[in-house]
């Protein structure tokens, strides 16, 4: 008997976790083909094959089951994955008999049934099946069972992307953005790095005090060098938890890009980080649109007017149709309270996007100048600003974090910080 893949645990029936409770690894470039039996299981293929985290599988859907699955590979290869649907117990069994005689060596099979039983489960498992789902089934679904075969139980987890970007130009996303890497990687002692993808004008070396003589420019103009060895040697170290891939700021080059452009540095990063925030330009190209669509989590900075609510409600709603397995954007206000500018507050924000803002940042130009103009993070000029606990509530919702490891300060905090500085 031809052995499929892996098995999997030994409680299939279990319910999984919502859509917005687990963080499902994206598939790498494999061939999947279907063969389903009813019109709703191959719809549900048809929208998992629409899902960004299935963006990189070919994936192919035919009808008949497990005969016409049979039939297909008696005079064709077998791609990576299969995914059969059937109804019978007797039919499943002699089907996969069958379907091993035909079946390339190293081809993993799942299989769609509508029976609910253990007994069966283990014995499908015994004849190599790597995951018996129960019909009816939905797209997420589909999407968890073919990602989860090629993210093993032992291996470590795969690094979860938080894509930053701004509604409008000065809305102050990129400040966000590495204050709350810095919250991440400080206070969740998550280890991070933080991309900054603005190659032309990026500011993550100057918030971060950092002037590396290589960054992210050099692996995407290097497609072919990169690897997770040549990633290392362009990050800079921040703090013991946060690394920097820094953009060159320079424009001896025109930064224009394919969609993909990015992708392989995105992959290798995802294999030796736990958490990636990219800090994405202002503006709406190809690249920028995928970066946003491929993140795990997606954050929204806008300011308190008219033009930053139009750009969130677009920005909002793309994502939103763009990734309907997902939990929607996230989104924050910045600059809140400008002295004499009318603005939109935050309830009127709520009505328009359908969605209430996860903080609202107060306009403090003084705080965060000086930090701007020293390289350091607010948490470091002032650790008891109101902004860096909203900081790190950001942090904690982007990466579904809800406990930190911050140890709780005394009023004597500020004194003794003072004397180990002295």
């Amino acid at each position: 008997m031809i052995s499929y893949a892996r098995q999997t645990s030994e409680q299939p029936l279990e319910t999984a976790p919502s859509p917005a409770e687990e963080h499902i690894a994206p598939a790498p470039r494999v061939s999947v083909q279907t063969f389903c039996e009813t019109v709703e299981t191959a719809a549900a293929v048809q929208a998992a094959g629409e899902d960004r985290r299935l963006g990189k599988a070919h994936l192919k859907i035919q009808m008949g089951g497990m005969a016409a699955a049979i039939e297909a590979y008696r005079s064709a290869p077998t791609p990576n994955v299969i995914v059969l649907e059937t109804d019978g117990r007797s039919d499943i069994l002699a089907g996969l008999d069958q379907l091993a005689t035909v079946c390339d060596a190293g081809t993993r099979v799942i299989v769609i049934g509508r029976i609910n039983d253990v007994a069966l489960y283990r014995e499908l498992v015994r004849r190599g099946v790597s995951d018996y789902v129960i019909a009816p089934v939905t797209a997420i679904d589909v999407v968890r069972s073919i990602c989860n075969l090629f993210s093993a139980p032992e291996a470590k987890a795969v690094g979860r992307i938080v894509a930053i970007v701004g509604a409008k130009g000065g809305a102050g996303a990129s400040t966000i953005a590495h204050n709350v890497a810095w919250a991440i990687a400080r206070d969740l002692t998550m280890d991070s790095v933080v991309a900054d993808l603005d190659l032309a004008f990026g500011t993550a070396g100057l918030d971060y005090n950092q002037d590396p003589p290589q960054g992210i420019a050099d692996a995407v103009f290097s497609p072919d060098r990169v690897d997770t060895a040549f990633i290392d040697r362009l990050l800079s170290k921040c703090t013991d938890h946060l690394s920097l891939l820094a953009a060159p700021a320079t424009l001896e080059r025109v930064y224009d890009f394919s969609a993909e452009a990015f992708d392989a540095i995105f992959d290798t990063l995802r294999t030796t980080m736990p958490c990636i925030v990219l800090d994405i330009p202002h503006q709406w190209s190809g690249w920028t649109k995928q970066a946003l669509i491929g993140a795990d989590d997606i954050l929204i900075v806008a300011a308190p007017d008219l033009a930053n609510l139009r750009n969130t409600k677009n920005i909002y709603d793309l994502l939103k149709a763009a990734r309907p397995n997902d939990r929607p954007p996230l989104y924050c206000l910045n600059q809140v309270g400008v002295p004499k500018r009318p603005e939109i507050n935050a309830t009127e924000f709520a009505k328009a996007i359908e969605s209430e803002p996860i903080a609202a940042i107060p306009f403090d130009p003084q705080m965060f100048g000086s930090a701007a103009n020293n390289g350091q993070m607010i948490a470091e000029i002032s650790a008891n600003h109101r902004a860096v606990e909203m900081f790190l509530q950001i942090a904690q919702r982007l990466t579904g974090r809800s406990e930190t490891k911050r140890p709780k300060g005394s009023f004597l905090s500020p004194l003794i910080e003072k004397l180990l500085k002295k």
